[in-house]
């Protein structure tokens, strides 16, 4: 094909980048800013101004708490009491919570930005975002006894009122941004019902009913602290674990708690919406990701399997991860198809391949009776593979859309070959082999007789208990 060329006057100028390039620039400038966003914080030099050695717990007054719980009440219309029960907690929490409000900390980098967008956007208390840290330690997959569910523990009907969904694949109460969004609608409902944010905590955690009656047996009181000893027993300790946490996570560098390092920040984040069903195996494989990040990420979907539904379906990732998506759509799902529904999959060779010598077993005129299904074994590899039915390896890659010679166990591969593979023998099962108790031996001594652990060998014996063996007794050892 002939291509025109431009008038001199119409070219491109030299120093326009390239687009490959430029967005190479854009994306390494954005990581390398959300990078700092996410590692920028206050804490270790208020750590360092203190002078605290490694493992210092400090311990302060309770004037001291009481001054600070008072500077918070000035920023908020929480009502951060400060009386014996909340320094009580709060005494609890730095004596004996520390690791926990560490990890909350850590996992704070991922959600609190967006519980804050939230609840501006709703017109509430920023304070607020401490509730999900007493709810479910900020993690979004956390069910409790009771069945409540997600980062904000909502029942299942609670949550159907909120428009919550579930299906067999996901449970918008794990969906960390839409349970925000029903946290944030409930909360403001509850405090439009008390006119006082303690009230609408302990309404959260026990139900209106049971608020309600409690304000009945108190003659009619309007304040928590009234109402307080006729509620149940574990909303009497919530409010005082809320004032305590949102205490400890504000004051945290002053307590010598150094927050745990974050996977990743909110702000590194991106979200592409997907038009069809796709495994996250599929997505881990394509572009590189592992696969718990994927799934710690979309905490929504109740298994691997992310669905074609309406509105689609999205996944959340690393900025970067989703740009190669992004870049990668469509083979997204021709590998979708390769690995999950092979007899759908674009699986037959290429134009090129049609063109081969009259030898090659590659398929011709497009017949597919030489098309063969293999299911990878462990130990194999697609050379392997490629060998036994005397194709190459790109053959087999080409025919499956595979950007890597990475296979797994159980992948079905399409394969177009008139060779037929001879059948792996079966191995033959080894012989059981036993052996009688004697004096003195015990189920621990046994193991190490025969090299292997306590575990290996009452997985041979599992209806044995490891403690009571007698002798005579025979023991499984092979």
């Amino acid at each position: 094909m002939i291509v025109a060329q431009k008038p001199a006057h119409l070219a491109r100028p030299s120093d326009i980048l390239d687009p490959d390039p430029f967005v190479n620039t854009v994306q390494q400038s954005l990581n390398l800013f959300y990078a700092d966003y996410a590692n920028s914080s206050k804490y270790d030099s208020i750590i360092t101004a203190l002078n605290y050695t490694e493992g210092q717990i400090p311990t302060f007054s309770d004037s001291m708490i009481c001054a600070r719980l008072s500077q918070m009440n000035e920023l908020t219309p929480f009502h951060l009491d400060c009386n014996q029960t909340t320094l009580s907690r709060i005494r609890f929490f730095e004596e004996q919570r520390r690791g926990f409000i560490r990890v909350a900390l850590g996992r704070s980098a991922l959600y609190f930005d967006m519980f804050e967008e939230k609840l501006s956007e709703y017109g509430l208390p920023l304070e607020l975002r401490f509730l999900s840290v007493i709810e479910s330690g900020l993690r979004p997959q956390v069910k409790s006894r009771a069945g409540a569910l997600g980062l904000w523990q909502f029942m299942y009907k609670t949550g159907l009122y909120f428009d919550l969904k579930e299906n067999s694949y996901i449970d918008e109460r794990m969906d960390p941004e839409k349970s925000t969004d029903a946290a944030c609608r409930y909360l403001k409902k509850l405090f439009g019902i008390y006119g006082d944010w303690n009230l609408a905590l302990a309404a959260y955690n026990a139900g209106p009913g049971n608020v309600n009656n409690a304000i009945r047996r108190s003659g009619g009181k309007k304040t928590y602290w009234e109402v307080r000893p006729f509620l149940p027993k574990e909303t009497q300790g919530y409010v005082p674990n809320f004032i305590a946490a949102a205490y400890m996570m504000t004051y945290h560098a002053q307590y010598n708690i150094i927050p745990m390092e974050a996977d990743i920040h909110n702000a590194q984040l991106d979200t592409m919406c997907l038009t069809s069903g796709i495994h996250m195996q599929t997505i881990a494989k394509l572009v590189d990701w592992d696969l718990e990040q994927i799934q710690s990420l979309n905490p929504i979907y109740k298994s691997t399997y992310i669905p074609k539904m309406s509105p689609s379906s999205c996944i959340t990732g690393p900025l970067e991860k989703i740009g190669l998506i992004v870049g990668y759509e469509d083979s997204l799902y021709l590998l979708e198809d390769a690995l999950y529904n092979p007899k759908s999959a674009s699986a037959r060779p290429t134009e090129n391949q049609n063109s081969s010598t009259d030898n090659s077993p590659s398929v011709k005129n497009n017949q597919t009776d030489n098309l063969i299904y293999h299911q990878v074994k462990s130990g194999e590899n697609i050379q392997q593979i490629a060998s036994r039915y005397d194709v190459s390896t790109e053959q087999v890659m080409e025919w499956n859309n595979l950007r890597t010679t990475n296979i797994y166990v159980g992948q079905k591969l399409s394969i177009y070959s008139e060779k037929k593979p001879t059948p792996t023998p079966k191995p033959t099962p080894p012989a059981k082999k036993y052996y009688t108790v004697k004096a003195g031996d015990t189920f621990s001594k046994i193991a190490k007789r025969y090299n292997m652990t306590q575990a290996q060998l009452q997985k041979l014996n599992p209806g044995i208990r490891v403690n009571v063996i007698v002798v005579g007794q025979r023991i499984r050892v092979k």
